[in-house]
């Protein structure tokens, strides 16, 4: 059974339109989890103001086409398109073609992942596999193994097993 998920549209969110888009050659076969090393928000309005300022800073300051993350997720394990699946995203230099972006927002240096947004990542990586987005056997990684960086955080760095596995 397709898991069900609620995603926060870009549109919901009031995202700007990306300058290109670039698409996945096929399903992703990897997952790399990031934090967004801002302080973490909860319920609709103040998350969606972060992602407001999250895809500002990645378009005007670091040039990016769009939002970096394919994904992004609150305290409260409410969901955010980024760039959806399928779409190449700017998160994870050198595997950005074959993987989906999700971070967290806050800072995982010292607080811990909720419990809930765990959980929503979890039904979001099984909704990709259901609907054919993401490979079976996907490799997760935190950002941190990908490049030289602290991200995703210790804390959430040190959950990333719970992402995977039993249902």
């Amino acid at each position: 059974m397709e898991p069900t998920v609620n995603i926060v549209s870009r549109a919901q969110w009031g995202a700007a339109a990306p300058k290109t888009r670039e698409y996945l050659k096929s399903s992703a076969q990897k997952v790399v989890i990031h934090h967004t090393a801002n302080p973490s928000c909860k319920g609709l309005q103040e998350c969606k103001d972060r992602i407001l300022g999250i895809q500002k800073y990645h378009m005007t300051q670091r040039g990016f086409d769009d939002i970096g993350y394919n994904f992004l997720v609150g305290a409260d394990g409410e969901l955010f398109e980024g760039r959806g699946w399928g779409v190449v995203g700017a998160h994870a230099k050198g595997n950005n073609h074959d993987s989906v972006g999700i971070a967290f927002m806050g800072n995982f240096n010292n607080d811990t992942p909720s419990q809930e947004a765990i959980q929503s990542v979890k039904q979001l990586l099984q909704s990709g596999v259901s609907q054919g987005s993401l490979r079976k056997e996907f490799s997760l990684f935190g950002h941190r193994d990908l490049g030289s960086t602290e991200c995703p955080g210790k804390s959430l760095y040190a959950a990333l097993s719970q992402l995977k596995g039993g249902k």
